[in-house]
């Protein structure tokens, strides 16, 4: 049974690598297609391009001419520009890439050409931006410090202190006022009662 297992795993993963060889030919092939298709597009402007100079040339005093050419060089950048992606493309599928000096298909790993044996130059990694944390302190200047210090050293309280202590003595002394009215309150009505009771008396 393990060996009917054994065989059945490897031909799956023979069947999957088989698979993955022939989408990766396919996409190659279609991208070998394309990059014919845009040589071909080059060509034409190239033609093009030969046969505006030439009837410039002619004419002589062309004032649209030098716009014009200048336009299908444009195009022809733009359709090199896509060339180059494509061949990437195809490099990437191979795992491969080419000589930075002859541009010869080489290995990825390669660290010198096989074809000129130019040393291959390690891409440039772009710098990591780091996120920093801001942090708002409030600067207490050196005069403030040394006063606060001498305070305490010297049994004073800072202007802060000062002004809680002073609040809590005037609630107090409020406090105070209110309670000691209140017993007044209380007297005058205890004499008011027995004025009160003593004229009823005499009545």
């Amino acid at each position: 049974m393990e060996f009917f297992d054994k065989l059945g795993k490897k031909a799956s993963e023979a069947y999957k690598m088989t698979a993955d060889k022939t989408g990766k030919l396919a996409k190659e092939t279609k991208l070998k297609l394309k990059i014919g298709e845009l040589k071909t597009q080059i060509n034409e402007v190239y033609e093009e391009i030969g046969k505006r100079v030439y009837e410039n040339h002619i004419r002589e005093n062309d004032e649209n001419a030098e716009q014009e050419i200048e336009e299908k060089c444009v195009k022809i950048d733009v359709l090199s520009d896509e060339i180059d992606s494509l061949l990437k493309e195809c490099l990437e599928l191979k795992d491969k890439k080419q000589c930075q000096k002859c541009y010869t298909e080489i290995e990825k790993e390669a660290k010198f050409c096989k074809h000129c044996g130019a040393k291959q130059e390690e891409p440039k990694k772009e710098p990591e931006i780091l996120e920093v944390e801001v942090v708002e302190t409030v600067e207490v200047s050196d005069t403030q410090k040394n006063a606060d210090k001498n305070n305490e050293e010297n049994g004073f309280e800072n202007k802060d202190e000062k002004d809680v202590k002073n609040n809590l003595e005037e609630t107090v002394a409020v406090e105070s006022d209110v309670e000691i009215d209140r017993e007044n309150t209380e007297k005058e009505n205890e004499n008011l009662e027995k004025t009160v009771e003593i004229e009823s008396n005499i009545e």
